[in-house]
């Protein structure tokens, strides 16, 4: 499996509420049929929240993930005003080992 994380930041955040570290990894998988899946959460600094996700092809994958932070919002928030995206091709990647592949506009 490959990596995803999906970086963000609570001061762009409208509500920087953490249950977002469970709903979006949730709507990700139940929208991509399980062809990405929650890998766990962590702090990346004191006010960035990174959300790791599991996938065969990050790099095939991760527009999946850019099309529902466009579309959806997630505890009040619009992801596509805050959100980053990063991948690897390694299993369980830690941040630093990522790639950026979005940024919020």
């Amino acid at each position: 499996m490959q990596t995803i994380i999906i970086k963000l930041d609570s001061r762009k955040m409208k509500n920087p509420d953490l249950d977002i570290r469970y709903i979006l990894p949730e709507r990700i998988e139940k929208i991509t049929s399980g062809r990405i899946t929650d890998n766990g959460y962590d702090y990346i600094t004191d006010t960035e929240l990174g959300i790791w996700l599991a996938t065969e092809n990050s790099s095939e994958t991760f527009s999946d993930i850019i099309g529902i932070i466009k579309k959806e919002m997630f505890c009040n928030n619009d992801l596509s005003e805050s959100a980053e995206v990063y991948i690897s091709p390694k299993e369980n990647a830690e941040f630093n080992e990522c790639t950026q592949v979005y940024t919020a506009k």
